[in-house]
């Protein structure tokens, strides 16, 4: 019996996480919850499950929530996400969530042995060098349920390192891909969010759109598997069946298929090293009509292009890519920009970018609300010109 903690329990990948274990009860115990602000869901969530522990990362949220189910505790803040994921009745931590503030409960549950199955790129984006290296210190493994991630680490279980020539990652090109550039300017709020395969946040749908998700997979697959960036490549795949390939020296190419469903990764990243048997629906390939791949330009998807300019960088480049494109989505969410100034937004905060080869978690941090100051910077500029 496997103990699970989920940090993001409330928003799609926490849910889907919460399906494979309520279809799984013999195998995986929930043992805790953690949320950002969402308590209304989170308090279904704690009444469906019945888990000894809560945490809720806004302070004033958590206090709400524990005047509704009063007497149980709910912690609450960084220190809160950091006591749950490393209590000892936990196991293993699904990281579901976005946000630099995750960064110190996934460092703490390393440093406490615990398993970890990551759903977010940008952790690894920002400190996957310290991530890495913490996991290979105290003994203990990180597994990806990003499908692309997930679908390379199944590509490569039991292939010895030196058989490998390429990875490549794929991508379904999200809402826009087929847009001409000189209509990007009046694509609505509606488009950039309608993902053709996926049902997702909106921060990812954005990414998705303009192919950041991918620069920032590229980074995230290259500190996952010890691979350099120049091995690994990224394609258009515009039917979303096919999820990752590696070649090997020989020329061979190996593929995950499967339909575009979020519990297949989550449950193969709660069973490893087994798998099990599942409910869930299946692929037909008889119903395939077509398999399409296309390189993406670099000129029509310049976020793409900055993330690997980045990635070339270094480290530290690569936390001001990752916080400034955070903070330009949510501007775009926000209406406080237009979506073709996303880019423009990364180019200029990264322009103001100085390096800091291998750095520490507090200098991760330190870089990491730097780039967010200086992007919230820009974005002030633009808006009062």
């Amino acid at each position: 019996m496997k103990r699970i903690a989920v940090i993001g329990s409330t928003g799609s990948i926490g849910q889907n996480t919460l399906d494979v274990i309520a279809r799984n009860p013999e195998r995986l115990q929930l043992v805790g919850l953690a949320a950002r602000s969402r308590i209304d869901l989170l308090a279904k969530q704690w009444a469906q499950f019945s888990p000894p522990y809560l945490a809720v990362l806004d302070a004033d949220k958590a206090k709400q929530l524990s005047a509704q189910i009063t007497p149980h505790p709910v912690w609450s803040g960084t220190e809160g996400l950091v006591k749950l994921a490393t209590h000892p009745d936990v196991d293993l931590v699904v990281v579901a969530a976005l946000g630099s503030e995750l960064l110190v409960p996934i460092v703490r549950a390393i440093q406490a042995g615990k398993q970890i199955a990551l759903a977010s790129k940008e952790l690894l984006v920002m400190a996957g060098g310290l991530i890495m290296r913490l996991v290979r210190e105290h003994g203990t493994r990180l597994i990806p349920i990003d499908s692309e991630h997930a679908a390379l680490f199944q590509c490569l279980h039991g292939v010895e390192p030196a058989q490998v020539s390429r990875l490549t990652v794929t991508g379904s090109g999200g809402s826009l891909w087929n847009v001409p550039p000189e209509a990007l300017a009046s694509v609505t709020r509606q488009q950039v969010l309608a993902h053709p395969k996926w049902q997702m946040g909106p921060k990812i749908t954005v990414d998705s759109a303009t192919l950041m998700n991918k620069g920032l997979e590229m980074i995230e697959a290259r500190w996952l598997f010890d691979i350099p960036l120049e091995r690994i490549s990224v394609v258009i795949h515009p039917e979303a069946v096919v999820h990752a390939i590696i070649e090997l020296v020989d020329g061979t190419l190996l593929a995950q298929m499967s339909l575009c469903d979020m519990r297949l990764p989550i449950q193969y990243a709660l069973s490893f090293p087994d798998r099990w048997s599942s409910s869930l629906p299946r692929l037909d390939v008889t119903r395939l009509s077509a398999l399409r791949f296309f390189e993406p330009p670099l000129e029509r998807f310049p976020c793409l292009r900055l993330a690997l300019e980045a990635a070339a960088q270094g480290e530290s480049a690569c936390i001001t890519l990752n916080a400034a494109n955070d903070v330009a989505v949510q501007a775009y969410l926000d209406d406080h920009i237009p979506f073709t100034e996303i880019p423009r937004i990364i180019a200029e905060t990264l322009e103001q970018h100085e390096r800091v080869t291998h750095p520490t978690l507090d200098e991760i941090l330190s870089l990491d609300a730097l780039a967010r100051r200086t992007a919230k910077e820009r974005i002030h500029q633009w808006s009062t010109r």
